[in-house]
């Protein structure tokens, strides 16, 4: 019998150990799925700030003449359209037009992009990129050399400014800072305002040997503003409540970006990028089934690979994500519906034998506050 591979653990391993966290396996990593409980966590950073350590994520760097333009040949959004110093978030998709790996990518320069693709699917990303790279151009696999903390709510601000790094820049731009400040041969961080959970924040993307003291900092910068290390459990639900897909559930090799409703992450002009032959076809027909979000109309709480019916009973697709939503406090999902299905409709989740109503709605299913200025 063969072993399993160790699960990888990341930098700051010891102080979640330290912080009473509860782990769980996480695209191959050992990561904290939470501390004090998700809903104590979830409720921290709608209110007030909380940090995750989301150093699980892929790490990756495109790199010579024209990285840039290969880039952007390959992967669906228009990397065009962004200037160095600003993120994208974008898609990597399969001649199919199925998602491989959905991603964020930070412009540097024209011959500089850094990819943060998801844990599980990074080697595969590196692989398809590097496999089709033109001569000159670099595409190297540096997962494990950073760790990436996410600094999340509406103090975000208050706590990242204490310690010495920038903020206040526009959503889904990057600045480059040294930490310590105080040091000119300080360790270069990159803060990205960006992240997983709707609120105002940034995230921190921080070499191994600075992880564990930025992290400190960070805890004691928030201990005025009630501050907590937040847990995967928590930011799945916080991602649940804007509508943010995740791969493997709502978006997978199986699920395009038409059915997933992600066509905004398309750059339906540019002449070519992995999959836009099948993608182009299936927006034009129209896809046969869509992502839907669905709300609870009594106490049912929906879970994964549950099926969805009409009223009559007709089987209409599954969800793909389901949750309690804290905000709410009531049931929340995405389920993958046939097209015919519209907003607004009543449909029944199969939860246990009972037959619960949901309403089919718009995500996000809270107020979005990620892109305040």
């Amino acid at each position: 019998m063969t072993e399993s591979p160790a699960l990888k653990k990341s930098p700051l391993h010891e102080r979640h150990v330290a912080l009473g966290a509860k782990f769980a396996e996480f695209g191959g990593w050992e990561m904290p799925l939470e501390y004090g409980g998700v809903v104590a966590e979830h409720t921290a950073v709608r209110t007030s700030v909380g940090v995750f350590d989301v150093s699980h994520l892929g790490k990756a760097t495109v790199k010579g003449p024209g990285a840039a333009e290969y880039v952007n040949s390959c992967l669906t959004n228009d990397l065009g359209k962004i200037a160095p110093g600003q993120a994208q978030y974008t898609l990597c998709c399969a001649e199919d037009g199925g998602v491989v790996d959905d991603l964020i990518a930070y412009l540097h320069a024209d011959d500089d992009v850094f990819l943060i693709p998801n844990a599980a699917n990074t080697a595969e990303v590196v692989r398809r990129l590097a496999e089709q790279a033109p001569e000159g151009v670099v595409v190297t696999n540096t997962h494990d050399d950073y760790a990436i903390l996410a600094v999340q709510g509406t103090n975000s601000d208050d706590v990242v400014a204490a310690i010495g790094l920038p903020t206040g820049h526009d959503y889904m731009s990057f600045a480059v800072a040294a930490f310590p400040s105080t040091h000119s041969s300080g360790t270069p961080v990159v803060v990205c305002r960006t992240g997983y959970t709707g609120e105002r924040g940034y995230e921190l993307v921080v070499p191994n040997e600075a992880a564990v003291g930025i992290f400190d900092a960070l805890l004691k910068a928030g201990e005025q503003y009630g501050m907590v290390p937040a847990g995967l459990g928590a930011r799945d639900t916080l991602r649940t409540e804007m509508g943010y897909p995740l791969h493997g559930q709502d978006i997978s090799p199986e699920i395009t970006p038409v059915q997933a409703r992600s066509g905004w992450a398309v750059g339906w002009k540019k002449e070519h990028f992995w999959g836009d032959q099948a993608l182009r076809a299936e927006k034009e027909a129209g896809p046969a089934r869509i992502l839907r979000g669905l709300r609870a109309v009594g106490r049912g709480i929906p879970r994964p690979h549950m099926t969805v019916a009409d009223p009559a009973g007709t089987a209409l697709g599954e969800v793909t994500s389901g949750t309690f939503s804290p905000t709410l406090k009531k049931g929340i999902a995405l389920a993958l519906l046939d097209a015919s299905v519209k907003e607004g409709d009543q449909v029944a989740v199969d939860i246990r034998g009972r037959q619960e109503a949901f309403e089919v709605v718009k995500p996000p299913f809270v107020t979005v506050h990620v892109r305040e200025s």
